[in-house]
């Protein structure tokens, strides 16, 4: 809108120059008052998110599993940036879709609360100036990231402080933009913490593990880039990265960028640890919720990788009380045989 009004003529000034200035000056104020009630709106539109509107550049919210205000968590250059939708099809696609479940769910590991704890795998996001305390390896301190790591008191433990489960904690420096994951935590009396495995990641460059490492992942890959998560999903409505799925049995192999494979089996007709699947282009999501929608978009171009070993086509994702967990139960509409495995180059099997 136009709020500049146009000067007096001098023949209005010469007759009344004192009165006429007035004139001037009220019908000023008359119009910026009228322009600036016409650009704010008496009340926020229904459409609009209650956080941060896309096209404003903010930090990430501190705090646990808090939103990145449209911060990408990987380079552009990363292989969880790519868009797989045009890629080749591996020619053993139908077998290793048949071996992981053709006819099994796809299932949304994420979401509320189950069991009394947030339902998903947490993180939180931290200042520079959080505090390091030192991490004990238990089991793989020869393929971990030795610490300190900025570890906040209250950072939430997957599955709660009693969970017998893979317990990851995950914490994002968002000044620096390091992420620090570790695997099978505890937390120790003195502000210490203990874990099986863990790892820091650079996000600002795109530098994988040493191959043959593990990380807080069974693949060696991070956890966090491949998590659904609540901000991107309802605040922004796009998801622009691969995401993260398990499987129960999985090859003596892996794919990069995918670092470490976690079996025996040689059977080539198992998935490598790294392995991509994405959702076929002619699946019809338009009967699915906008939230689901925006997973099986993601999913259709970006595809989900194999991480690590667990159930299989359990898709991970962050908690959230904000979640719709009717829409995301949607999502096991979805079968094994709705994927195909994108081809395969560089398998690692030694």
């Amino acid at each position: 809108m136009n709020n500049r009004i146009n000067s007096p003529s001098p023949a209005v000034l010469s007759k009344a120059r004192v009165v006429g200035a007035a004139a001037v000056a009220v019908c000023l104020l008359l119009a910026i008052a009228k322009g600036s009630a016409a650009s704010r709106p008496d009340k926020r539109p229904e459409s609009a998110s209650p956080r941060t509107a896309p096209s404003e550049k903010l930090a990430p919210e501190l705090g646990i599993n808090s939103a990145l205000n449209g911060a990408q968590v990987m380079p552009d250059n990363d292989p969880w940036r790519m868009d797989v939708s045009k890629l080749g099809i591996d020619p053993r696609s139908a077998a290793i879709i048949a071996s992981i479940g053709a006819d099994k769910p796809l299932h949304p590991d994420f979401g509320t609360v189950w069991q009394g704890n947030p339902m998903g795998i947490p993180y939180v996001v931290v200042g520079q100036n959080q505090e390091r305390v030192a991490i004990k390896f238990t089991d793989y301190g020869n393929e971990s990231d030795p610490g300190p790591y900025p570890i906040p008191p209250n950072a939430p433990i997957e599955g709660g402080a009693k969970s017998d489960g893979d317990r990851h904690v995950i914490v994002l420096d968002r000044d620096n933009w390091i992420l620090y994951e570790l695997f099978h935590a505890f937390p120790n009396p003195d502000g210490s913490w203990r874990a099986s495995s863990g790892a820091i990641f650079d996000l600002k460059v795109n530098k994988p593990r040493p191959a043959g490492w593990t990380s807080a992942d069974a693949a060696g890959l991070p956890v966090f880039p491949g998590l659904v998560r609540h901000d991107e999903v309802v605040d922004r409505g796009e998801i622009t990265h691969a995401l993260r799925f398990t499987v129960q049995r999985s090859r003596r192999a892996y794919l990069p960028p995918a670092r470490h494979f976690a079996s025996k089996s040689e059977d080539e007709n198992l998935p490598p640890m790294g392995m991509r699947v994405r959702l076929r282009a002619d699946f019809d999501i338009k009967p699915f919720p906008k939230d689901a929608q925006v997973v099986l978009t993601a999913l259709k171009h970006y595809g989900m990788i194999v991480a690590d070993n667990g159930s299989d086509w359990f898709l991970s994702g962050a908690p959230d009380p904000q979640w719709d967990d009717e829409a995301l139960d949607t999502l096991k509409r979805v079968r094994g045989r709705d994927f195909e495995v994108i081809r395969m180059e560089g398998l690692v099997t030694q």
